[in-house]
């Protein structure tokens, strides 16, 4: 582990770095990934399960989307990567504590080794005061968990193995590259930037801030949807995504939308089917979601029809969301 000193006059060092070396962006015509590099399965499978109330037992429903979804986690290091962006008192902009808790201690029941939770806010520098505020430092206590704050953890480079952002190696916390599985557990929401927030743009909170700034600024100047393929294509450990669609967020999310009570969560191990079967709760068409569209060309399925959706039957819990005039094309 570096000393926060020296980690951090690196980290500074490597702000400039990618900065200058993100600068020179691939030409449009050119090959932005290699398919080869990106092997799938023939199908993936999504589970969604009913979940109708934060106050009601959620550990076994999680347990039970986890077997459905097919994760190995027994004898695993699990690093579990929930949404936490601002102080919520209406609790619709972050993963709720409670869904949180119940992963912790399902994760726990079916074997792993070991569960972490982490996570990189982007909006607010103080970490500590984000996690009381938010309700979720009380939970973590509850539950035993420990809790890593990405944008100060020491940091490896890692090799792109996309080329949308035309940056270098991405300065990626060690706390998730030594996990054995990776958990993405986000809201069910919209973006105003993006479309919709879900497993994949999640992964926005394990880039350091120490390193990329605050919001993550480096990553908003290459594109926030060219961001999302380069680091979600850069991560190559197993994953398993669980979505908090209990209370979700429509309109101007990600921050400043509306409550959207949906009452499930949606777990599988391939994030690009999860999303777009996420998309499709929200009576969104995932093909007009530019970033989950090239995602499904070559970091998992988005096509329905390579998609084994198990479960509940998802067209009686399909809910259309309001989103932002600039978005109103998604709706399906």
């Amino acid at each position: 582990m570096l000393e926060r000193r020296a980690f951090l006059k690196g980290a500074l060092g490597g702000l400039v770095a990618v900065s200058a070396h993100g600068c020179s962006r691939p030409a449009q015509d050119e090959a932005r990934h290699d398919p080869a590099a990106f092997p799938r399965p023939a199908s993936s499978r999504v589970a969604v399960l009913r979940a109708e109330a934060y106050d009601r037992p959620l550990e076994a429903i999680i347990r039970d989307g986890i077997a459905l979804a097919g994760a190995e986690v027994a004898g695993r290091r699990v690093v579990v990567k929930p949404n936490l962006v601002e102080f919520d008192p209406a609790g619709v902009i972050n993963t709720h504590p409670a869904v949180i808790a119940a992963t912790v201690v399902a994760l726990r029941r079916l074997g792993a080794r070991e569960v972490i939770v982490a996570e990189g806010p982007g909006h607010r520098r103080d970490t500590e005061y984000l996690l009381d505020a938010s309700g979720l430092l009380a939970v973590l206590r509850d539950v035993q968990a420990r809790y890593v704050d990405l944008n100060v953890d020491a940091v490896r480079p890692v090799p792109l193995r996309s080329w949308y952002t035309g940056l270098g190696p991405l300065q990626l916390p060690a706390t998730v590259l030594d996990a054995d599985l990776l958990v993405s557990l986000p809201k069910l929401k919209t973006h105003h930037w993006a479309g919709v927030t879900l497993s994949m743009k999640n992964m926005f909170g394990i880039v350091p801030g120490a390193v990329y700034g605050w919001p993550k600024n480096v990553l908003h100047w290459q594109g926030i949807e060219n961001s999302i393929l380069d680091i979600n294509a850069a991560l190559t450990m197993p994953r398993l995504a669980v979505v908090d669609g209990i209370v979700g967020m429509e309109g101007n999310g990600p921050i400043q939308g509306s409550a959207k009570p949906m009452g499930v969560l949606v777990f599988g191990t391939d994030w690009v089917a999860v999303d777009a079967t996420c998309a499709r709760l929200m009576e969104l068409e995932p093909a007009r979601i530019d970033y989950l569209r090239r995602a499904g060309t070559f970091l998992g399925h988005a096509d329905v029809a390579q998609i084994v959706q198990v479960g509940e039957a998802i067209a009686p819990l399909v809910r259309p969301f309001a989103v932002i005039d600039s978005f109103a094309a998604l709706r399906a």
